[in-house]
């Protein structure tokens, strides 16, 4: 991705944040038949407060992405969205597109059976929540050893990545005025995410 020095964004915080909203990713390599890619769900390693994630991959995709024999990408994308030149106001303007995301590389460490365990257990808690009905990797008619059987056809991984690039792009190159009309319209249009996120840029000033 290329950088933007008006776009980029370098606060750990913000790109932990992002991260944590968005989790589903997009996992790529470079192989011996050309660049591969694999779609799955990550999060923050919760002993760390780096940019470190935790994951896994079924092993048929393992055996396509080599994972801790060769470089890591992990494309994580936020909001995005189609931006109308009729939000600049009468003057010559094309479309453009707003988005936030960030890639982050390095070579992952495979996790052992007991980390990729409780990495599993903990992606479930997280999307099935604590509603009434909830039900975790262990809860009945799973048992210990079919949660294990389950763990044994995965690869557990933890990235910390060595390169970094985010990138936000919300319209900061234009007038308050404009920004404030360009949200009014996604607002308008349905498009709260992309919307929410370019309000909070702009209304805490959010650091690069």
């Amino acid at each position: 991705m290329r950088q933007n020095p008006s776009f980029a964004m370098t606060d750990v915080g913000e790109i932990r944040r992002l991260i944590d909203l968005n989790p589903w990713v997009t996992l790529v390599s470079q192989t011996d038949d050309g660049l591969v890619a694999s779609h799955y769900a990550v999060m923050l390693d919760d002993t760390r407060d780096d940019l470190t994630i935790v994951g896994h991959v079924g092993k048929p995709d393992d055996a396509i992405l080599g994972l801790g024999d060769r470089e890591l990408l992990v494309v994580v994308q936020g909001p995005h969205g189609y931006i109308a030149p009729r939000w600049y106001g009468d003057v010559p303007a094309v479309p453009t597109w707003n988005f936030v995301s960030a890639h982050l590389s390095g070579i992952p460490e495979l996790l052992s059976p007991e980390e990729n365990l409780r990495v599993l257990e903990r992606l479930v808690e997280r999307f099935e929540g604590d509603g009434d009905d909830a039900r975790g990797l262990y809860a009945v008619p799973n048992d210990a050893a079919f949660v294990e059987r389950l763990e044994r056809g995965t690869v557990g991984f933890r990235l910390t990545p060595t390169r970094v690039t985010a990138k936000r792009k919300l319209s900061q190159n234009r007038p308050a005025e404009v920004v404030e009309t360009i949200i009014e319209g996604l607002t308008a249009e349905g498009r709260h995410e992309l919307s929410a996120e370019m309000r909070r840029a702009a209304d805490t000033r959010v650091r690069p």
